[in-house]
């Protein structure tokens, strides 16, 4: 009977289970088995992986795209994989290795929570939940700052949670743990690193009567290990770039939480109806988390810990689903809680869950194969037969769009030139590639002119004393071959090509700089 099953929550062994260096080892294996299975997709992984390529090449401090200041998103992803591009080259499975790594340490601080509250074998299967769902394993291997920004908030979460474990003290090298990865949370993806863990703690705390205790949070060490990482980077930003603040802070927050012009609209219900889409098969045992079953697994005077996990997936959920703009990746810090609460009811069932992770492992690597076949949007070849053909001091443009990956791929040293109607009066309004890169003008316009070129300058492009290399879609053929006389097609891969000419001499004109783009 159901209620009958063994309690499964956390008791002291009398014999200590052995160190997780077994679990540690066999999730790092995982999440690098197939990262360098396929090209990077576009546009985010193309854009970010890029990013940490010039960050490497750059001063390691100021994200650059194009050689423009980006900054959309902190540096945190960009330090990690500038690291491994470093040391592994220029190549897929380096630019993967950032989010690999930060999603080992969410999956670590899981797995070292649950056996701490519920044994060995909760835990155990809480990590082969979360290491196996779709959801995870994409996000495992794929260039953007979701998943880190969800490891710091889940380990700083559970940092803090065992930092206030006896209720009349809170141990404070968990508390400075807690701290520490909130600020790593803010250099991955801004605010939401140090306002998630609030949200989900804060009201936990304050539900039990312990107000003392979330009082005790604010420790004055706590507060000055997070301003010690956080504080350096920002204050550097804003003391060369006059502006920063309002653009990352105010724009790059507010704005967009609050906005209705940015891209991704949809309805309040998607995260609600998405999570457990992408957590299937697991997301099938969501059925039967019922209160008679939970009374079963924890004992009554455990069940805050329940109300945690429950908490925790409602206040990710709910603060996601406000603004009209989501994407996927966001509602991505509520793996853990619901990964544990899976668990548990696995463990409480008698579920034989080592059967299930061996089926949804190999959908895993199905998954990933099939994206690797299909390579969605992948500029890789068209710009291997650029790098191998392209010499020091040649010119390369892009007309009418940024491929984002192409840079890459091709290691191009310099910033292209990017054509396109920058002097359209909406171009800093609509949320696209145009905007990301015409936003940095503000910051440094004497590059933004020496780079995004207007169409009325289509004919200069020969103008240079080394061969020049244009990528753009097959429809912009006819109006190139118009303006440029002498053009050569190289190469057309799902409808990019790639053209070349020979450099000639022209008559010296002075470059118009873009309009700096007005404040939303």
């Amino acid at each position: 009977m159901l209620l009958s099953a063994p309690s499964v929550h956390a008791t002291e062994p009398a014999n200590p289970p052995s160190p997780p260096w077994r679990e540690a080892l066999l999730l790092a294996l995982w999440l690098l088995l197939s990262t360098a299975w396929r090209p990077l997709l576009l546009p985010d992984e193309g854009r970010y992986a890029s990013v940490a390529w010039e960050m490497l090449r750059g001063d390691g401090v100021v994200p650059t795209l194009d050689g423009l200041p980006f900054f959309h998103k902190p540096p945190l992803l960009y330090w990690l994989d500038g690291v491994a591009l470093g040391l592994f080259g220029i190549n897929e499975f380096a630019a993967r290795c950032g989010p690999a790594l930060l999603a080992w340490v969410l999956g670590m601080a899981l797995h070292l929570h649950a056996r701490r509250w519920h044994g060995v074998a909760v835990a155990r299967a809480a990590l082969a939940v979360l290491a196996t769902s779709p959801f995870f394993f994409v996000g495992a291997q794929y260039v953007n700052h979701d998943i880190g920004v969800a490891a710091c908030i889940t380990a700083a979460c559970f940092s803090i949670v065992r930092a206030v474990e006896d209720p009349q003290r809170t141990a404070r090298r968990w508390l400075m743990a807690g701290w520490a990865f909130c600020a790593l949370g803010v250099l991955a993806k801004g605010l939401i690193g140090i306002v998630l863990p609030a949200f989900i703690i804060g009201p936990w705390l304050l539900a039990q009567g312990r107000w003392r205790q979330t009082l005790s949070l604010l420790h004055p060490l706590g507060l000055l290990v997070f301003a010690a990482l956080v504080l350096p980077w920002l204050l550097a930003m804003q003391q060369r770039f006059p502006g920063f603040f309002d653009y990352f802070i105010v724009e790059q927050h507010f704005r967009r939480f609050t906005g209705t012009t940015f891209n991704n609209r949809l309805p309040p219900w998607f995260y609600v109806a998405v999570l457990p889409l992408l957590m299937l098969p697991w997301s099938l045992w969501l059925a039967g988390l019922r209160p008679a079953l939970l009374r079963a697994v924890v004992p009554q005077h455990s069940a805050p810990r329940i109300g945690l996990y429950l908490w925790w997936t409602l206040a990710v959920v709910g603060f996601f689903s406000l603004p009209a703009s989501k994407l996927v990746g966001y509602v991505l810090p509520a793996l853990a809680p619901v990964a544990a609460l899976l668990a548990l009811v696995l463990s409480a069932r008698r579920t034989p869950w080592p059967r299930i992770a061996a089926g949804a492992a190999l959908a895993c690597l199905a998954l990933v194969a099939v994206l690797a076949w299909k390579a969605p949007g992948s500029h890789r070849e068209l710009a291997r037969t650029l790098g191998a053909q392209l010499r020091p001091g040649d010119r390369v443009a892009f007309i009418d769009e940024y491929f984002y990956d192409l840079p890459f791929y091709a290691r191009l040293a310099t910033p292209v030139i990017v054509v396109s109607a920058w002097d359209a009066p909406d171009v800093a309004l609509q949320d696209n590639w145009r905007k990301e890169l015409f936003d940095a003008t503000r910051f440094s316009a004497d590059r933004g002119a020496s780079v995004l070129w207007n169409w009325q300058r289509l004919a200069e492009l020969p103008c240079h004393a080394g061969s020049v290399w244009i990528v753009a879609a097959a429809e912009h053929h006819e109006r190139l071959a118009a303006s440029i006389a002498g053009l050569r097609s190289v190469q057309t891969l799902r409808g990019v090509e790639l053209l070349t000419l020979p450099g000639r001499a022209c008559a010296a004109r002075a470059p118009p700089a873009p309009s700096s783009p007005s404040s939303p």
